[in-house]
């Protein structure tokens, strides 16, 4: 078979098993940073056994009750002091479930509203021993919050404090492929974990905690260093992720008070940033995470300059172009090689053809006789991989992307879909996405003018490879984000334009 068929095939599998891997495995990290054996995850074991079926069981509505700002409805439950969900108002009422966020995890505390106040609620819970004081402090100007928890010993007696502070709870349910976009982010003094998320852990001394879906997260920094991070299975498909004290004693009518800095809200390069760099980490992406983040950064600053995601999205692949042109380059004049050696490896298959041994070690020597290596052309592809990985995660993630429009495209986030058909066509679906259909006739007509002439024995398997190639990518990327299906596309068009000037050349 043609060395140029079996790689282009070769590859195009590549793409398809590394695609499905990558996908399915970008949020389980290996967990082996993690410390499982902590002295405080017994207590946890044991308060969630403690905790009654009414906690996890759905509210009554007239437990609920709602705290408007202007960027956020935030849904709290009561008897718990805990946040429910949070509707997020310039995200098209975008809905981000805790289930009981917040919640410190004692089925004997019942709280009720003590104080609310345009920027803070405040909830009280008291008996004969103690007094416990929930306030949340919400800031006007950006999705940082403060919440402070204070108690107090009414008692004569000492009081044994152990009180795990829910974060929230993670739902593995559903939709597949939204819970693939979940994450969890432990960040201790010296390492950042995001571990399996099927399994139970704990981390010593975590500096903050977060939790996050597709498009928002929440984040809770503790203000000592005295806490750790579980995550703790309730059932089949939730998990329950938040912060552990070690046990203290509160003497008799003495006071404490502990604060927590939290962030809930999108998950937006500059929100988070502005209120701590470090928390960015949440935002992790997978085996690329490093050029996600360069990649994530680059566009931030382009839409700065053009404000629009899509031109950013071009520029972006522009600069892609121009870094990996040297090698594109070296890819060119390889094929132009190959080609030119056709008619001479022709004829040694002719000779040798008997011999395939003989016959490959020939060819060796003339590709060594003429500096020609037949998998120099496949270099820039395959730099091209984690780039487009890396995208991938950022785009999908982006919800800065989210209702993007460009051109035709209405949800940079999403497949294009310029129209729906009344049938649905097999593998495809009945939306007609008509940028992945550009760039299917773009690889085509690439494809053709990268094939120079070819003997009669090899032109069947280039015509192969000419259809092959361009189907194969074009059916990955049919419903993928529009803005990933972009940037590909522009990057195509610019290798076709290339190939154009150097056929006129000739």
């Amino acid at each position: 078979m043609e060395k140029r068929l079996f790689l282009a095939i070769a590859l195009a599998l590549l793409v398809l098993l590394s695609w499905s891997a990558f996908v399915s495995k970008t949020h389980r990290l290996d967990n082996k940073e993690v410390t499982l054996q902590s002295p405080t995850l017994a207590t946890v074991h044991s308060l969630r056994s403690e905790l009654s079926q009414a906690t996890l069981e759905e509210p009554a509505s007239s437990s609920l009750f709602k705290f408007s700002q202007e960027k956020y409805d935030i849904v709290f439950i009561e008897p718990q002091a805990a946040i429910k969900e949070v509707i997020f108002k310039p995200y098209q009422n975008y809905t981000f479930p805790l289930k009981y966020g917040f919640l410190l995890e004692d089925v004997n505390l019942i709280f009720q509203k003590e104080k609310i106040t345009a920027e803070s609620v405040s909830f009280v819970y008291r008996d004969k021993d103690k007094e416990i004081v929930k306030r949340f402090i919400f800031s006007n100007s950006n999705y940082n919050i403060e919440l402070e928890v204070a108690m107090q010993n009414l008692s004569n007696s000492p009081l044994n404090i152990n009180l795990p502070l829910v974060l929230g709870v993670l739902n593995l349910g559903g939709d597949q492929t939204q819970a693939r976009l979940k994450d969890v982010t432990f960040a201790g003094k010296d390492k950042i974990t995001h571990p399996n998320l099927r399994k139970d852990v704990t981390s010593e001394e975590i500096k903050f905690l977060g939790l996050r879906d597709r498009y928002f997260c929440a984040i809770i920094e503790p203000g000592s260093d005295s806490y750790a991070g579980f995550m703790k299975k309730i059932n089949a498909q939730e998990y329950e992720v938040g912060l552990n004290r070690k046990e203290f004693v509160l003497a008799p009518n003495q006071q404490t008070q502990f604060k927590f800095n939290i962030y809930l809200g999108p998950q937006e390069l500059r929100q988070i940033t502005n209120i701590k760099p470090e928390w960015t980490a949440v935002m992790h992406y997978g085996t690329f995470d490093f050029i996600a983040h360069l990649l994530l950064r680059l566009l931030d600053f382009l839409y700065g300059l053009v404000h629009n995601w899509g031109v950013a999205i071009v520029i972006l692949s522009l600069l892609i172009y121009l870094l990996l042109y040297p090698l594109t380059l070296k890819q060119m004049r390889s094929m132009k090689k190959m080609q030119a050696l056709q008619p001479a490896i022709e004829e040694l298959r002719k000779t040798y053809k008997d011999n395939p041994q003989k016959l490959n070690t020939e060819i060796m020597k003339l590709y060594r006789e003429y500096k020609v290596n037949p998998f120099s052309g496949c270099l820039p592809l395959l730099l091209q991989m984690p780039i487009f990985f890396a995208l991938y995660q950022v785009l999908i993630r982006s919800v800065a992307l989210k209702g993007a429009k460009f051109l035709w495209i209405k949800d940079l986030s999403s497949p294009d879909r310029l129209f729906t058909l009344p049938a649905s066509i097999p593998f495809l679906g009945n939306e007609i996405n008509l940028l992945p259909i550009l760039m299917t006739i773009g690889m085509f007509i690439q494809q053709k003018f990268s094939m120079g002439a070819t003997s009669a024995s090899s032109a069947e398997q280039q015509k192969l490879m000419l259809i092959l190639f361009p189907l194969m990518f074009g059916f990955i990327f049919y419903h993928m984000p529009s803005g990933l299906v972009l940037y590909w596309f522009i990057n195509s068009a610019l290798m076709l334009l290339y190939q154009l000037r150097i056929s006129r050349q000739k």
